[in-house]
């Protein structure tokens, strides 16, 4: 049990900081962006070396670095693109009244460099292991790529919880891409096929005796891969599952607290003046 238990511990914890290191750095002030790119393209840097190294390897320890390196550099294609260095050529809100084919293509447009810029890192992290036994890093990225694309075009094509209160500031015209409505056609798609997939990894997990390594290898990717269907399903249920990463957003600035205002009463005009006077005193309004 401690060949799978231990290993679902981690790839959580692991997913939900990383998430929420992303959204607090892309919330943090405008000027701040060009240190966290340069320092996330830096451990982008040691994460491909990681992912070659590793790959070289079939250890617990080669185990959880190639797993890591595959996770950090899907982290730095969020950073990127958040930060706004890395998005599309349509930097404006969606024009109105499109629909159908041109509002999903205005909605591609919006991150047509991004997901170019992640397809060709997918080929350098596969790159990177291609000569190598362990190919933990390279299914991490490709299966987070596919659920986070899955989960993308579900989001533009409609669902229940839009979640766009995470967007940085420059960033707020992407909601307008967004569709807000119960579920979409193409979601009942995706989790079953993403379903599907699971069950077959779980049944290979349960059914087949497996080396400490091998058993690390399944259960990375399907905990990786069941965080990706939870990740849709909190898509369309009424769960608050935003509250998992708001303290990531409380690098905002700018937020106003509104002070309450209290209005005046209105004294009883049948009251005697001075025990109308007597009251406005004790209140304080003059």
């Amino acid at each position: 049990m401690i060949h799978y238990g231990l290993p679902t511990l981690y790839v959580l914890f692991v997913w939900w900081f990383s998430t929420g290191a992303v959204l607090y750095l892309n919330n943090l002030p405008k000027h701040t962006y060009k240190w966290s790119v340069l320092g996330g393209t830096l451990v982008l840097l040691g994460s491909l070396y990681g992912l070659h190294v590793s790959s070289q390897s079939q250890t617990v320890l080669a185990a959880y670095v190639s797993f890591t390196c595959g996770l950090l550099a899907w982290a730095w294609t969020q950073l990127t693109f958040y930060t706004g260095v890395i998005t599309g050529p349509r930097k404006t809100a969606c024009p109105p009244g499109c629909s159908g084919s041109r509002h999903m293509w205005h909605a591609a447009e919006t991150c047509l460099y991004h997901e170019a810029s992640a397809a060709l890192l997918g080929v350098a992290v596969c790159f990177a292991t291609l000569n190598g036994t362990n190919h933990i890093g390279s299914w991490t990225y490709t299966v987070i790529w596919l659920m986070h694309a899955s989960a993308k075009v579900n989001a533009v094509l409609g669902v229940r919880n839009l979640n766009d209160h995470f967007f940085p500031e420059h960033l707020r015209y992407l909601s307008s891409y967004l569709r807000k409505k119960p579920m979409n056609l193409l979601f009942p798609v995706s989790i079953t096929v993403s379903t599907v997939f699971a069950a077959i990894l779980v049944h290979k997990a349960v059914e087949m005796q497996h080396s400490p390594f091998d058993a690390l290898a399944l259960t990375f990717s399907i905990v990786i891969l069941a965080l990706g269907i939870i990740e849709h399903w909190f898509l369309v249920l009424p769960i608050p599952a935003e509250a998992l990463w708001n303290w990531s957003v409380r690098a905002k600035t700018g937020v106003v607290k509104q002070e309450s205002v209290r209005l005046p009463e209105i004294v009883d005009a049948t009251k005697p003046a001075s025990t109308r006077l007597r009251i406005v005193a004790s209140r304080g309004d003059i």
